[in-house]
């Protein structure tokens, strides 16, 4: 198993300058964390015995083919919301205040520092963190670098349990809260003015079109697949790319489900990859390559 260094200082106060003071509303805004409470899928898992778990699910799923969704309200918890664990779905991003805070210093650190490249998310729900990648690059005014968004934008591929035994428990397909259309995505980036020739998406399965990509070199890989397939077929296609200085962001390697860091860590074993790993929340990883 890997080592990883923890980092979980809950200090986030922006600077003062008007750049600082746009990041942090735009992460606030992202997350729903300006307004607080937001309703919550409901969990057909979340407690009770088995039989009262399936007759949970049976009742999730008959409502999900109607295209209706049950929620339930949930007090806010600004802690909660900061580490990304309450999954709002008003929100455009489900990922936490501290996890683009993180997007935020890695992005930064590479323009800082000069290293070449694009930025792109693999698995991003409703956008919101290329939404975020996006705006850093505004303020920052950059003009050389593209963010590519690259989802099927129809949900999670069903497991693949005979190539992929990590994923065969995985039920991630059948959650219609995670398919949201190119179109919505679109749309989302409209809403915050960032929609531009700096954009492009990638629509697809990930085995599908990653490879064949026309990115020449990557500065930011942010991977948000979920699965161990999902993992190392971002993996697999798109970290020789990754620039020396660049950054690899893991926001799945926490889950409780294991998939994301098998991969992670067989993919790292197979190409010898030593870079320490950081954590950054107690759920998402981050590492710079060397």
């Amino acid at each position: 198993m890997e080592n990883i260094v923890k980092d979980h200082a809950d200090s986030r106060e922006p600077g003062d300058d008007p750049r600082s003071l746009y990041l942090d509303l735009m992460k606030k805004c992202l997350t729903y964390y300006i307004w607080g409470a937001a309703p919550v899928e409901l969990d057909p898992a979340a407690s009770g015995g088995h039989v009262r778990q399936m007759a949970k699910r049976w009742v999730v799923s008959q409502f999900a083919k109607r295209q209706i969704r049950l929620v339930v309200d949930v007090p806010f918890d600004p802690h909660v919301r900061m580490i990304g664990r309450d999954l709002p779905l008003a929100a455009h991003t489900m990922i936490g205040l501290k996890r683009l805070d993180n997007l935020q210093m890695c992005i930064e650190q590479t323009l800082a520092d000069g290293v070449p490249g694009d930025l792109i998310e693999t698995g991003v729900w409703k956008g919101g963190a290329t939404i975020f990648m996006r705006a850093v690059l505004k303020a920052y005014g950059v003009q050389d670098r593209t963010v590519w968004a690259a989802d099927s934008f129809e949900g999670l591929p069903a497991p693949n349990a005979e190539k992929y035994p990590a994923d065969a428990n995985e039920t991630w397909h059948l959650r219609p809260e995670l398919r949201v259309s190119l179109e919505e995505v679109q749309q989302n980036f409209a809403k915050y003015s960032l929609l531009d020739h700096q954009v492009k998406f990638l629509k697809g399965w990930f085995r599908d079109t990653l490879a064949g990509a026309p990115i020449e070199k990557l500065s930011i890989l942010r991977l948000d697949g979920d699965l161990y397939e999902s993992t190392m077929d971002a993996l697999s296609a798109l970290y020789p790319k990754l620039s020396p200085g660049g950054f690899a962001i893991i926001d799945d390697y926490g889950l409780p489900m294991e998939g994301c860091r098998l991969a992670v860590h067989d993919y790292r074993r197979m190409n010898l990859i030593n870079d320490p790993i950081q954590d950054i929340d107690g759920w998402g990883v981050y590492w710079r390559r060397s």
